[in-house]
């Protein structure tokens, strides 16, 4: 047995999950803080058979997308006065981060 522990963007997380259940996938669903721009993520946990777990990975591959994002980088001063420059940087947010491991022992009580 193996535990699929992915990591999506908020944005994804219900349409992740929701395909997984259809597929009869039970998910467990925790709340989390991306550390870069501190977003919000929806991290999912699914314990599957061996043989699953592409099927897993190909549902969260084709409900997670990525995205472009303007944030905002850390103020810079310039050489006018007191003046300050904002910088605003576009980065890509969202897909998956997906982690296998392997289960030694499941029990659902």
């Amino acid at each position: 047995m193996k535990l699929v522990f992915a990591i999506v963007n908020d944005e994804d997380g219900n349409k992740v999950m929701k395909e997984l259940n259809k597929n009869s996938f039970s998910v467990t669903k925790l709340c989390s803080t991306g550390g870069f721009l501190k977003s919000g993520n929806t991290t999912l946990l699914v314990g599957v058979d061996e043989d699953k777990v592409e099927q897993v990975i190909e549902i969260i591959k084709s409900k997670s997308k990525s995205r472009k994002q303007i944030v905002n980088a850390p103020v810079t001063p310039i050489d006018v006065g007191s003046m300050l420059m904002n910088n605003t940087v576009e980065v890509v947010v969202g897909g998956a981060t997906i982690f296998i491991l392997d289960v030694e022992r499941f029990e659902k009580v």
